[in-house]
């Protein structure tokens, strides 16, 4: 058994080398082993550009989106302030103006 380190992402043990990549069969994670140490802890959320979202941020709505159950759409450029990260199927719970609480993708969004 070698000696390579956990999965920074999930924790698995079943970690092996992939070139110059460390990979992780059970979360498909890759990762330097230079850089593992300094991944952020906990969930890392990507918006549509790349760009790591955080608590308390910003967005701005890329796309128009039809509100499930109502005729409602958000529009492209909306902003949204004040999100919140989760897990799930939707990683961003937020408030919109209008339209109120609800959850949305952050493939929809971008930063700013």
């Amino acid at each position: 058994m070698s000696a390579l380190p956990p999965c920074p992402r999930c924790g698995s043990a079943y970690t092996y080398e992939d070139g110059a990549l460390l990979v992780c069969p059970e979360c498909a994670h890759e990762w330097s082993p230079d850089t593992a140490a300094t991944e952020p802890e906990g969930i890392v959320v990507r918006d549509s550009v790349g760009n790591i979202l955080k608590d308390g941020d910003t967005v701005t709505v890329i796309k128009d989106l039809k509100v499930k159950g109502s005729s409602l759409v958000v529009k492209v450029g909306t902003k949204v302030k004040n999100i919140r990260l989760v897990e799930g199927d939707h990683d961003i719970d937020c408030k919109i103006d209008g339209v109120g609480a609800m959850g949305l993708k952050s493939a929809f969004v971008k930063k700013g």
